[in-house]
């Protein structure tokens, strides 16, 4: 790990520890729910790529798993405010199906909204959001997400999956990202 992308930049927030711990709660949920149904993951990719692979892998049922690109941040620390959809799920691969759509963090909820929008118009049977964090902030979209990892203030972090300016995703943990490494 380069040290520049460690302690000098970033604050820790959640070990791999916890995270650990987290998963393994978040699937037994996730298990128990749809232990009779074979349900389709749509991951929003880049963030919550590992969040993904992780909680499938503790996830002892049949399931299905597709993916999408949402983008909405650009290289700034703040939403742009528009959503970009692009590599959208096969329609028959969500069409009356029950659908866990699974996203690295719950900020604005726009991103969460447009995909839930986009999962609708294909003919999902359901459609349950499961982020990996929530920040516990007003919003206008997607006041709050069906299944959470954990629950955050609204600081700027980055790590397991979560990136600024397509840096920092390969931290094994959470960070707070340091004001001066902005």
């Amino acid at each position: 790990m380069d040290p520049a992308m460690d302690s000098a930049t970033v604050t820790p927030l959640l070990t791999e520890e916890q995270i650990r711990l987290g998963l393994e709660r978040l699937a037994r949920e996730l298990t128990r729910e749809y232990q009779n149904d074979e349900p389709c993951l749509v991951a929003c990719l880049r963030g919550s790529l590992v969040f993904a692979a992780d909680l499938i892998r503790r996830m002892p049922i049949p399931l299905r798993i597709d993916f999408l690109h949402a983008s909405s941040y650009g290289a700034g620390t703040v939403s742009s405010g528009t959503v970009e959809l692009r590599l959208l799920p096969e329609p028959d691969e969500v069409r009356a199906r029950r659908v866990i759509l699974l996203d690295d963090i719950l900020d604005s909820g726009r991103t969460l909204h447009a995909a839930r929008l986009k999962l609708e118009s294909v003919g999902a049977r359901e459609i349950r959001t499961c982020v990996f964090l929530e920040k516990r902030i007003e919003r206008e979209f997607e006041k709050k997400a069906d299944y959470r990892c954990f629950e955050i203030g609204d600081e700027f972090v980055v790590g397991y999956g979560l990136d600024y300016a397509g840096r920092y995703r390969n931290l094994p943990y959470l960070g707070i990202l340091k004001q001066d490494a902005r």
